[in-house]
């Protein structure tokens, strides 16, 4: 179910977050395959309501199951490493402040407007809706992560919501292009990668490290470098780590 190798699953054993986050993506997989039928069932009757020709309602539906099922791959094959829930938490001494607007200015469009800024442990929540973000001032922020344990990280998944259910109609406070690299107390930062986050595509898009990795690390930094706009603030939805764990003589 995990898609791992027996050996490196043994070697893993011992991890309590290893195990939190096994756990979970088994359950989540499980629930994406049981309710694949009731998903295409219901898309199938919302075309037919809407009046969509059978041939190109099949090719909808063939998409929708293709879809489903690369969900199912990810969670099987790209476990999250910055989860709250498995102890994944916010080196907040060296994250940017929160922004919550001036005053009692509210920063967000009722009815999700409130003048209080989300705390930077909105990001490692599995939940994505609108103005379920963290907010930082102006285009350019950043954020550590301390991640359960050492890993090797492999890709980075950032989310934002679509215009489409902004209730706003438009993205502009979402990261643009970003940078992020591994970083310890001891030593300088290590750039795994620079990016750029494209709010016309998904909403949740991949980005794997671009360069061959000298360690593991425990923390992780997220620097955003610029957004789609707003002069205001930009607000941060969900940042994913993905990787594997260290282990003797491991690399990725």
């Amino acid at each position: 179910m995990s898609g791992l190798p027996e050996e490196e699953l043994q070697s893993r054993g011992n991890s309590q977050p290893w195990l939190e986050q096994m756990r979970e993506l088994k359950e989540t997989a499980a629930q994406v395959s049981a309710a694949r039928g009731n998903i295409l069932q219901a898309v199938r009757e919302v075309l037919g309501d809407h009046g969509v020709q059978e041939e190109k309602r099949e090719e909808i539906l063939q998409l929708t199951q293709a879809a489903i099922k690369k969900v199912l791959e990810n969670y099987r094959q790209m476990p999250d490493w910055a989860l709250e829930a498995i102890g994944a938490a916010i080196d907040k001494e060296r994250t940017s402040k929160s922004y919550g607007g001036q005053g009692k200015k509210t920063w967000w469009l009722p009815p999700f407007s409130f003048s209080s800024a989300n705390p930077p442990e909105t990001i490692l929540q599995p939940r994505i809706a609108p103005g379920d973000c963290w907010p930082f001032q102006g285009s350019r922020g950043h954020v550590v992560i301390r991640l359960p344990e050492q890993i090797w990280p492999t890709a980075f998944t950032i989310w934002h919501i679509s215009a489409a259910v902004s209730p706003s109609g438009e993205v502009s406070s979402a990261p643009k292009e970003f940078a992020v690299s591994g970083v310890d107390e001891a030593t300088a930062e290590t750039l795994l990668g620079t990016f750029t986050y494209d709010v016309h595509k998904e909403i949740a898009q991949t980005f794997h490290v671009q360069k061959e990795l000298p360690r593991t690390f425990r923390y992780i930094k997220f620097q955003v470098q610029s957004n789609w706009g707003n002069p205001e603030y930009t607000c941060v939805y969900r940042v994913q780590v993905h990787g594997k764990t260290a282990s003797p003589n491991d690399h990725p």
